[in-house]
């Protein structure tokens, strides 16, 4: 009865999944809609998309809880360094910390049980099996954490190449008769397209000095916020510049100055180190087949007619 039972469970579960992909409607009368009114079915897709990717966001956060439970920590400073790390990346909504720690606890279910099944499949259950098992689950329980780390790495690097660029227009903003908080706005709102990241940041910000934050503090959190060393001194910069009284302008341009040379140093040093990264590609690609096209014809003529004319002596 057990393999009666697990078919019909498994033609119910895909009978359910057609029914939810397909729906009420057939193909052809989809097909007809889209040829009179390609962009309506085009907006109808994009929305079931959308309504399909909140659901399933709104399951991992409500089921979040319950895996994160066993991985959540009672130290404040640990709890505030994930949160830190989670606002790098850019995660700062207030379930991020229970939705990362269910994630890496699932994954660590899953190398479990993945390491279950290779060592059931085995024939003996020796070290080198229970080594693998280890490296595995151990591998998926921080994947996670990798996958934070990258995401966060290259959104530092978008914000550390767009900041001179934004610092540029906060110059002309603030030299043109606006305020500090004015410009900020005005390069979250122009800047949208060409740096999201950073326009993201200063539009966040400016919320903050709207909600009646003290410019002081929200300059702190936006440097700490973002992760990038450049943010964190143009936030002291602005912070000492207003605290003294000293020009803001002249403070933005030399910090935009120095930025600026900094990233073209950068740039020099990635050219310069490019001569001795080509080497590896060089000796293991494309110099054993220069090696085969101009020693292979003369390797050809010796085995055809010097080794002969060897053996005949």
């Amino acid at each position: 009865m057990v393999p009666f039972a697990i078919f019909g469970a498994i033609g119910v579960l895909a009978w359910w999944v057609l029914n939810l992909v397909a729906g009420d409607r057939s193909r052809a009368s989809e097909r007809l809609e889209a040829m009179q009114n390609p962009g309506l079915l085009r907006d109808r897709e994009s929305k079931l998309t959308k309504t399909k990717g909140e659901k399933v966001t709104k399951a991992i956060e409500n089921a979040a809880p319950a895996f994160a439970r066993p991985l959540q920590s009672q130290d404040q400073e640990t709890v505030d360094k994930l949160k830190l790390r989670l606002s790098n990346a850019g995660f700062r909504g207030e379930s991020a910390s229970t939705v990362f720690l269910g994630l890496r606890f699932i994954t660590l279910l899953i190398g479990l049980g993945a390491g279950a099944i290779i060592l059931l499949s085995a024939d003996v259950i020796d070290k080198r099996a229970l080594i693998k098992v280890v490296l595995l689950a151990g591998g998926l329980f921080y994947l996670p954490t990798l996958v934070l780390m990258l995401i966060a790495r290259k959104r530092q690097q978008a914000i550390f190449l767009g900041l001179p660029d934004a610092l540029d227009l906060l110059v002309v903003c603030v030299e043109a008769g606006l305020g500090l908080d004015q410009a900020m706005r005005k390069v979250s709102e122009e800047m949208k397209k060409t740096h999201p990241v950073i326009a993201a940041e200063f539009g966040l910000a400016n919320l903050q000095l709207q909600m009646g934050g003290a410019r002081n503090d929200v300059l702190h959190e936006l440097g700490v916020r973002t992760g990038v060393a450049d943010v964190r001194s143009l936030a002291g910069v602005l912070i000492q510049a207003d605290k003294f009284g000293s020009s803001i302008a002249q403070a933005l341009r030399v910090q935009s100055d120095s930025m600026r040379v900094r990233r073209r140093q950068l740039a020099e040093e990635k050219a310069a180190k490019t001569a001795v990264k080509l080497i590896f590609p060089l000796v293991i690609f494309i110099f054993p087949g220069i090696f085969v096209v101009l020693v292979g014809p003369a390797a050809i003529t010796m085995v055809t007619e010097m080794f002969p004319l060897m053996d005949k002596k």
